[in-house]
C-alpha cells in the first residue's frame, strides 16, 4: 500500500501486512465546529435568556468562555481525527472511527458499486477532497473525509479496480481507467431551463403573497420571516441551487460505468455501475416540449446517484441511455397506448396523460399530463408484478400494473382494460425470467 497521506503515519495492523492510514491533516477542521453549533443551538432555543446572560458576565469572563470555546473545539476536531484510521486488505476497505463510541465499518470490495470524489469549495481551496463509497445494500454512503486530491484519486482507481476483480498488485498499476465524453450541458441551456420550470416562479409567488397575507392578518414581524424564509430558500434551491450543483454537467463512459462530473462551488465526480441500473426516468416539463428537451433521472440499486442528465435534446438523452441500457430504444409518443375513454370516469382529464409500452428489452408506463414522465425498466430488473383494482375501477372494468424492481421502486401502468392487465400480468412475469437468465453480470471492466 502506498504511505500515509500527507503528514499522517501509518499503524501496522495485528495482521502485519496492512497498514493503517490516516486522513489528511487538514480534516480536524471538519469537526472543529461542533462545540460551536451546540453553542448557537442552545442560543437560539432561548435568545431571551441568552440575552440577558450575556449582559450579566463580565470582558474577562467572555474572553475566558471564548477562549475554552475555541481550545475544546481544536482538541474534539484533532482528537476525532487522530482516532480515524483506514486501511484496504485483500477483501474490504476498513475505517475505524470514533473518539468516545468506537465504530469500524468493514466494506467488502465485491459489494462496492461506486466510489465518488467530490470537492467541496474550501476543500478545493486546500487541495482536498472526500470519497464516497455507494455499497450494495447500505442505506446510507460511508466516506473517507478529506484526503489530498491526488491520493483521492488514487484511491478511488485502486478500489474501483479492486471491486472489478482485479488482484491487489494489478489493482495499483491499473489506474483511472480511461474515459470517452458523451454529453456536456452548455450553462446557457441548463439557465433556461430551470426558467421554463413552473416549481421556482410558483414558490416565488407563495413567498410573496402568503407572508403579505399574514403581514396584514397577524401584523408580526417574526410570523411573516419565519414564512417567507423558507419559502424563498425553497424557491433558491429549486432554481438557482439546482444551477450551482448541475453546472458543468459533463457525462462520460469508461469501462467501470458512467463517469458524471459537476458543480460549480462544490465539485462532485460520480461513478453510475450501468449494471445497478433499475429504472430509467424521462421526464419533459410542458415548456420544454417546445425546444424538445428531456431531464433523465434514475433509480440506482443502493445508491443516491438520480440524475443522469439534468437537460438535454432528446436525441442526445437517447443516446445516452443507451449506452446504460444497451439495445433499448425509448418509446417515442405514438408507441405508447392510452388508457380506454372510460377511464375518464376514474380520473377525469388526467387520464390522457398515462400509456404503456413493452418492448422486447423494456416495460414503459408514462403519467403526468402536463410534467410527463416516462419510466423504463429492463425486464431483468422487475422483482415481482402486482394488479390492483379499486371498487371504482372494478365497476368499470379497469385494473392496474404495478412491477416493482430492486431499487424499491415502483412503477404502475394505469387504468389499463382489466382483460389487457390479466395478460399483461402473466406475460411480463415470463418476460422478466427470461431477462434475468439472459441478463450481463454487473460486474465492471468486463
Amino acid at each position: 500500500m502506498g504511505g500515509p497521506p500527507d503528514g499522517g503515519k501509518g499503524a501496522p495492523s495485528r495482521a502485519g501486512t496492512v497498514q493503517e492510514r490516516r486522513l489528511h491533516p487538514v480534516t480536524p477542521l471538519r469537526r472543529a465546529w461542533a462545540p460551536f453549533a451546540l453553542l448557537v443551538g442552545w442560543a437560539v432555543h432561548d435568545p431571551n435568556g441568552t440575552q440577558q446572560r450575556l449582559s450579566e458576565l463580565t470582558a474577562a469572563t467572555l474572553l475566558a468562555g471564548s477562549a475554552a470555546v475555541v481550545l475544546g473545539g481544536a482538541a474534539y476536531g484533532f482528537l476525532s481525527w487522530w482516532f480515524t484510521h483506514f486501511a484496504v486488505t485483500d477483501t474490504e476497505l476498513r475505517i475505524r472511527t470514533g473518539l468516545f463510541f468506537r465504530r469500524t465499518a468493514h466494506i467488502r470490495l465485491d459489494r462496492l458499486q461506486a466510489v465518488d470524489v467530490t470537492r467541496p469549495l474550501l476543500a478545493r481551496i486546500v487541495g482536498v477532497a472526500k470519497l464516497k463509497l455507494d455499497v450494495v445494500g447500505a442505506d446510507k454512503k460511508d466516506e473517507l473525509a478529506f484526503l489530498g486530491e491526488r491520493e483521492a484519486a488514487e484511491l478511488r482507481a485502486e478500489l474501483l479496480a479492486r471491486a472489478a476483480g482485479f488482484a491487489p498488485e494489478q489493482a495499483r498499476e491499473v489506474g483511472e481507467a480511461p474515459v470517452r465524453g458523451l454529453l456536456h450541458v452548455q450553462p446557457r441551456m441548463l439557465a433556461v431551463s430551470l426558467l421554463l420550470t413552473g416549481a421556482p416562479w410558483v414558490m416565488l409567488l407563495a413567498a410573496v403573497v402568503v407572508p403579505a397575507f399574514l403581514w396584514f392578518v397577524t401584523h408580526s414581524v417574526w410570523t411573516v420571516l419565519a414564512t417567507a424564509l423558507p419559502m424563498l430558500g425553497g424557491a433558491f434551491a429549486s432554481s438557482g441551487g439546482r444551477f450551482i450543483t448541475e453546472y458543468d454537467w459533463t457525462v462520460g463512459e469508461s469501462p467501470d460505468g458512467l463517469r458524471i462530473d459537476h458543480g460549480l462551488l462544490d465539485k462532485a465526480h460520480e461513478t453510475v455501475p450501468p449494471g445497478r441500473v433499475q429504472t430509467v426516468h424521462v421526464v419533459q416539463p410542458l415548456l420544454w416540449r417546445r425546444h424538445g428537451w428531456v431531464r433523465v433521472e434514475l433509480d440506482v440499486a443502493g445508491s443516491s446517484n438520480s440524475v443522469l442528465v439534468p437537460v438535454a435534446p432528446r436525441e442526445e438523452a437517447e443516446a445516452v441511455i443507451g449506452r446504460i441500457l444497451p439495445g433499448v430504444r425509448v418509446p417515442d409518443e405514438g408507441a405508447l397506448v392510452r388508457p380506454p375513454a372510460r377511464a375518464a370516469w376514474c380520473v377525469p382529464l388526467w387520464w390522457k396523460g398515462y400509456g404503456i409500452a413493452v418492448t422486447d428489452a423494456v416495460f414503459a408506463a408514462r403519467h403526468g399530463l402536463l410534467k410527463r414522465r416516462l419510466s423504463l425498466v429492463p425486464h431483468a430488473k422487475v422483482q415481482s408484478v402486482r394488479l390492483s383494482q379499486g371498487p371504482w375501477e372494478r365497476y368499470k372494468d379497469l385494473a392496474d400494473v404495478r412491477v416493482h424492481t430492486g431499487a424499491n421502486k415502483t412503477v404502475t401502468a394505469r387504468l389499463r382494460p382489466a382483460a389487457e392487465a390479466t395478460a399483461l400480468l402473466q406475460s411480463q412475469a415470463d418476460r422478466s425470467r427470461t431477462g434475468r437468465r439472459e441478463a450481463r453480470p454487473d460486474r465492471w471492466m468486463a
